[in-house]
C-alpha cells in the first residue's frame, strides 16, 4: 500500500501546532500539509491540564497569536478558554480535517536518496502501524512528557490513606470540599492549585522545600479596556501586545543587570501582598529573579488565599507520609486527606520521537540548535521551542514566518533539501538552557541540544534579536546547505518534479 506523502508534517495540534499551521499554510496554500497529534482533541497542554484554576501564566495579549486577538478585559485566561482558542483558529484557516488524532510517532527517518522523511506510527487505539512520507517536518510536540509528569517517590507514601494526585491526571470526579489539602511544590501550578482548591477545601497547606518568586498582577487591563472607547479594539490589541512584550523584556533585563536591586524590589511587593506580620522566610528564595521562572498571582489571588487563613504555607522537607499525613524533618505533621504533588514536568523534547539519518540516530545531545529551530547537520527538520522568559507563542510565530522564508529561498534555488552546517567549530560545550536553571530542565541537561558560542548556533532567548534573525536576516547566511537531489534519486524517477 503507498503511504500517504505531504509537503510538510507538523506534529502536534496543541498552541505551537496550530499557530504554526495557520501561518504556514496561509503563505503556502498548495502545499500539502498534515497535522499528526497523539492524543484525540486539539488543545496540547491546554487539553489535557485540568486541574482548578488552570490558566496561563502570561498575558494573552502576548500569549495569543498576533494574527487572531484575544480580545478579552482579563489578563490571564483558563485553560478551557485557550484550547476553545485553539479549536476556534483551526476552524478558521480551515485546519481542522488536516489533524490526524491517536497517532504516536515512535520515529523518523531521513533518506538521503529520496530526499524525504519516513515517519512511523502508531495509532495507540488499535495498535495499528501507519506511515506517512514528508518532504519537510515541523516539530510542535512540546518539551514534556505528556505520559507522565515528574514524581518523585516518597518515604512511606503506601500508607497514607488519602488520595495523591499528580494534577497532570487530575480526576473529573474528585471532591475535595471539606478536606485537608497538602499541595506539595512552590511553582507555577502550585501557586494556582492552592488559592483556586482553597475556596471550597477545609484547609489548604503549600509545602515547599525552597520558596519561588510570586507577582500579584491585576486580572484586567484597565488601559485597554479605556482606550477601547475611543479607539479601534484591534489597535488597541496591537498597542496592548507591544506594551506587554516591552514590560516583560524590561523586566527580564532588569533582573539580570541589578539582580539584588530586583530582589528587594520583588520581596517588598510580597511584603505589602501579605502583610507586615507574615513569615517572609517563606517568600525569600536562595537564587535570583529569573534565575527561575517568576509565577504569577492575578489580582494576588494566591496572597489573598493567605491572608484569609484559607490557604497557608510550610517550608520544610519531607521526612516521609504517615496514615494521615506528612512527616517533616523539623517533626511538624501536616495532616491531610489529599496530597497534591505539584513538583513539576518531566521534560521530553520533540514528543521522545527519535530522529533517523539513512537509518542512523541522531545523537540529539551532540547536536546545536541552529537559530534555535533547526538542528545542526538534520535537513528538512525544524522544531519549535519557546521562550523561557517571554510568551511561548511568540517563538511560534516568527518561527512560522522563518520557516515561509525558507520556504521560499528553496524554491529560488530548485532544491528540495537544507540543512544548518557548522564550518567554523563553533561548539562551545554548552546546553542550549544551561542559563536556566529550574528543576525540570536541570534534570534534563543530559538530553537537551547544545548550543555555539555565537551567531545562528547561540541561543539568545530573547525575541527581539531572535525575530531580527529569524524575519528580517537574509536566510542565506552562510550556514545552511541547499542541497538538490541525488542522481541516483533523478534516474530512479523517485522525485519526480524535483529540479535535477
Amino acid at each position: 500500500m503507498t503511504m500517504p506523502h505531504f509537503d510538510l508534517i507538523i506534529i502536534g495540534a496543541g498552541l505551537s501546532g496550530i499557530g504554526s499551521a495557520c501561518r504556514i499554510a496561509r503563505e503556502y496554500p498548495n502545499k500539502s500539509l498534515a497535522i499528526i497529534e497523539r492524543r484525540e482533541s486539539m488543545g496540547g497542554t491546554w487539553d489535557l491540564f485540568r486541574y482548578p484554576g488552570i490558566r496561563s501564566d502570561s498575558d494573552m495579549a502576548s500569549f495569543g497569536y498576533n494574527f487572531k486577538p484575544w480580545y478579552s478585559d482579563k489578563v490571564l485566561a483558563k485553560g478551557g478558554d485557550i484550547r476553545n482558542y485553539v479549536v476556534e483558529t483551526a476552524r478558521e484557516f480551515n485546519l481542522a480535517d488536516k489533524v490526524h488524532y491517536g497517532l504516536h510517532i515512535t520515529s523518523a527517518d531521513w533518506s538521503s536518496v529520496d530526499q524525504l522523511w519516513t515517519l512511523t506510527a502508531t495509532h495507540e487505539k488499535t495498535g495499528e502501524t501507519r506511515q506517512f512520507t514528508c518532504d519537510f517536518m515541523l516539530n510542535c510536540a512540546g518539551y514534556y512528557n505528556f505520559d507522565h509528569g515528574y514524581r518523585p517517590h516518597f518515604e512511606g507514601e503506601e500508607n497514607f490513606k488519602g488520595d495523591i494526585i499528580h494534577p497532570q491526571f487530575w480526576p473529573e470526579d474528585l471532591d475535595y470540599s471539606g478536606k485537608k489539602v497538602v499541595v506539595i511544590g512552590s511553582g507555577a501550578t502550585a501557586i494556582t492549585v492552592v488559592p483556586a482548591m482553597a475556596e471550597k477545601a477545609g484547609s489548604v497547606t503549600m509545602l515547599q522545600r525552597s520558596p519561588s518568586y510570586v507577582m500579584a498582577m491585576p486580572d484586567t487591563d484597565k488601559i485597554s479596556i479605556t482606550l477601547n472607547k475611543v479607539l479601534p479594539k484591534k489597535l488597541v490589541f496591537k498597542m496592548a501586545r507591544k506594551r506587554n512584550i516591552l514590560f516583560q523584556r524590561g523586566l527580564y533585563l532588569a533582573c539580570q543587570r541589578w539582580p539584588n536591586g530586583m530582589r528587594k524590589l520583588m520581596l517588598r511587593h510580597i511584603r505589602k501582598q501579605v502583610g507586615p506580620d507574615f513569615d517572609m522566610r517563606h517568600f525569600s528564595p536562595t537564587y535570583n529573579p529569573w534565575e527561575q521562572r517568576l509565577c504569577a498571582a492575578p489580582d494576588g489571588d494566591f496572597f489573598k488565599a493567605l491572608r484569609s487563613g484559607k490557604a497557608r504555607i510550610a517550608t520544610d522537607h519531607i521526612d516521609h507520609f504517615s496514615e494521615n499525613g506528612i512527616v517533616l524533618k523539623s517533626g511538624k505533621v501536616l495532616q491531610a486527606d489529599i496530597i497534591i504533588t505539584a513538583t513539576g514536568l518531566e521534560v521530553q523534547l520533540m514528543g521522545g520521537l527519535q530522529l533517523q539519518l539513512d537509518g542512523q540516530d541522531v545523537d540529539m545531545p551532540n547536536k546545536m540548535t541552529y537559530k534555535g529551530i533547526m538542528l545542526q547537520d538534520v535537513p528538512n527538520y525544524a522544531w519549535i521551542f519557546g521562550y523561557t522568559n517571554a510568551p511561548w507563542t511568540l517563538k511560534c510565530d516568527i518561527g512560522g514566518q522563518y520557516i515561509c522564508r525558507l520556504f521560499a529561498e528553496m524554491d529560488k534555488r530548485g532544491v528540495k533539501a537544507v540543512r544548518p552546517v557548522d564550518h567554523e567549530g563553533n561548539d562551545s560545550g554548552e546546553g542550549m538552557l544551561d542559563e536556566f536553571a529550574p528543576g525540570y530542565l536541570v534534570r534534563a541537561k543530559d538530553r537537551m541540544p547544545r548550543q555555539g558560542r555565537g551567531g545562528p548556533w547561540k541561543v539568545t532567548m530573547h525575541y527581539g534579536k531572535d525575530k531580527k534573525m529569524l524575519v528580517e536576516d537574509p536566510v542565506d547566511d552562510g550556514c545552511l546547505q541547499f542541497e538538490k537531489p541525488s542522481a541516483v534519486a533523478v534516474a530512479n524517477g523517485q522525485l519526480a518534479g524535483a529540479s535535477a
